[in-house]
């Protein structure tokens, strides 16, 4: 059996003026970044064409070891669809370095669903993640600048700063750190930190601002800390914003690329679903719907995370209509869900299927919050046995949901021409049955009860002290109106990533809150959750790399 990488390699990719010209993008519009990517200007995008097309979600189960190929199957789905008539483009994330060379060695889809050039999206792409690491940092030496300042100090209270830097990559040992040492000439000391980029405010800036202006207003509207009398002191008060909107002048165009079929996908924005909001950005999921009938989207992890915030945030602040929503299961996820060891995953056992439903049920709750009805997709190993299978098809008939046996991996596009039957007649039925969980306007602790009793499934919610106190100061800001962008692990429904299946009675604790006053959302972090990840014991990194005519090999 081929790698993805093998396969990627193997692919005939197509010029990515083709690609554009399948969109419907005029050759001469888009800005080629050398043959098979090409960043596409917002000034194509058509907010009447956006209204009236078809908006389509792929979410998941409570993700395990075992991967469940949400992207893989985004992508399939996709390309099913352009297979039976219906132009379709794939809007995702771009991956990040910190998962690529730490537990994922890869996240361009597999098998033959697979988006191409699969080493370059995996790796540097277009520099997106690179400028946006070069923003958020400027604002971080603009803000010890100041400090160091003796004609245009603000009166920064050094103990107030909330803006830590950032990189690229899984790194513990930053998270945590002390600047500032060495003297006088060096800076003020402080104790500080790093954060993975793709939980930085600017990411999630980057993601939701719709043109230039409205980017530098946002940066502009980044909280960074106090002043020694109490008062706010925002980025626009260190006329940090033109500069780093400029650094973002080229990130902010989506990026135009392919499936391993052919079909145009257009990959913009990485933020994660864990720590961040966890979708693309909207202008690319715009430029998608300026140019296809149908656009297939996915969020980060499962529907207690990214779904939840694609509806309440991207969906509410975009104007966005969902019209239907896949959730992809499979039978390893469910088995480990229902109590079975990751080293038995591979041997048939329909009893821990069975017990491991009662997590699927779950997010087919969360997703009829929000008033729509999910197709579930099990996506299928080859490793999984008919009876296996049969019990998750019987289970969802039951219920009345829709369900759909799918093989992307192997077989792409035809792998799921069922469910492209299905999803594309839900799409088209669906014209605005879509409405959010909670309104900006209710109090700041009702909106993330609401997220954590009907989303997670708690009985409630325990602040920390130091939460308490940042509430405070969100109520003293006129920040309340915000949505909520909860950090959670992504293990479990719950805020333990011990708990598996659906836990219950459970209490889910918010041990600090960070306000994004430039993107214009709170972020209550519950239980031990970090925005700077780790490397795992064996990293990925270690199996990647490339000989002397440049082929690149390890990712999988």
């Amino acid at each position: 059996m081929k790698s993805d990488i093998e396969i990627a390699q193997e692919a005939k990719m197509r010029p990515i003026i083709e690609i554009a010209r399948t969109l419907g993008v005029p050759e001469d519009e888009i800005i080629p970044y050398g043959k098979y990517k090409a960043k596409i200007p917002l000034k194509l995008i058509d907010e009447n064409k956006v209204k009236n097309n078809k908006l389509i979600l792929v979410t998941a189960i409570t993700p395990t070891p075992a991967g469940e190929g949400k992207t893989t199957t985004s992508i399939g789905l996709t390309q099913a669809m352009n297979q039976i008539g219906k132009k379709t483009t794939v809007v995702l994330r771009e991956p990040s370095l910190g998962p690529v060379f730490g537990i994922k060695g890869g996240a361009a889809g597999g098998g033959y669903s697979q988006v191409l050039p699969m080493e370059e999206i995996n790796l540097h792409f277009t520099g997106d993640i690179a400028a946006v690491e070069k923003a958020h940092n400027l604002l971080a030496a603009l803000i010890d600048n100041n400090l160091q300042s003796k004609s245009r100090n603000l009166g920064i209270d050094p103990r107030t700063i909330r803006w830590k830097r950032v990189m690229d990559m899984n790194e513990r040992a930053l998270r945590k750190i002390v600047i500032g040492l060495g003297g006088t000439t060096e800076g003020i000391p402080r104790e500080s930190g790093f954060d993975i980029t793709a939980a930085s405010e600017v990411m999630a800036i980057l993601c939701l601002s719709k043109d230039i202006n409205d980017l530098k207003e946002k940066l502009g509207n980044i909280y960074i800390g106090d002043t020694w009398e109490g008062k706010p002191v925002f980025a626009r008060d260190l006329k940090a914003q033109g500069a780093m909107a400029a650094l973002l002048k080229d990130a902010i165009m989506p990026n135009l690329v392919q499936t391993i079929e052919g079909n145009p996908a257009i990959i913009h924005g990485g933020p994660f679903a864990n720590i961040a909001q966890g979708t693309n950005s909207i202008v690319a999921t715009k430029m998608a719907l300026t140019f296809s009938d149908y656009v297939v989207t996915e969020a980060g992890f499962a529907s207690d995370l990214g779904a939840e915030k694609f509806f309440n945030i991207k969906s509410q602040i975009a104007g966005l209509f969902p019209n239907a929503t896949v959730l992809v299961a499979t039978v390893k996820a469910l088995k480990y869900h229902g109590g079975a060891k990751l080293a038995d995953l591979s041997i048939p056992n329909p009893a821990a299927v069975e017990k491991g439903l009662e997590n699927l049920d779950k997010h087919i709750e969360n997703l009829s919050f929000f008033n729509l009805k999910p197709t579930v997709a099990i996506n299928r190993f080859h490793t999984d046995s008919d009876e296996e299978l049969q019990v998750i098809k019987k289970h969802c008939q039951q219920l009345g949901v829709d369900v759909s046996v799918i093989e992307v991996w192997e077989k792409g596009g035809k792998g799921a021409l069922e469910l492209a039957e299905i999803v594309a007649k839900k799409a088209d039925s669906c014209k605005t049955c879509f409405k959010p969980l909670y309104d900006f306007d209710w109090k700041v602790e009702q909106k993330i009860e609401t997220i954590a009793t009907k989303m997670y499934g708690a009985a409630g919610v325990e602040y920390s002290l130091k939460a308490r106190q940042t509430l405070q100061k969100i109520y003293e800001l006129g920040f309340d109106k915000f949505p909520i962008c909860m950090a959670k692990t992504q293990k479990s429904l719950s805020d333990d990533p011990a708990k598996k299946g659906r836990p219950r009675d459970f209490i889910v604790n918010i041990r600090e809150i960070e306000i994004a006053a430039g993107a214009g959302f709170i972020i209550p972090i519950a239980g031990t959750i970090m925005r700077m990840p780790g490397l795992p014991d064996i990293p990925s990194a270690e199996l990647i790399d490339i000989d002397n005519n440049g082929n690149i090999s390890g990712l999988f």
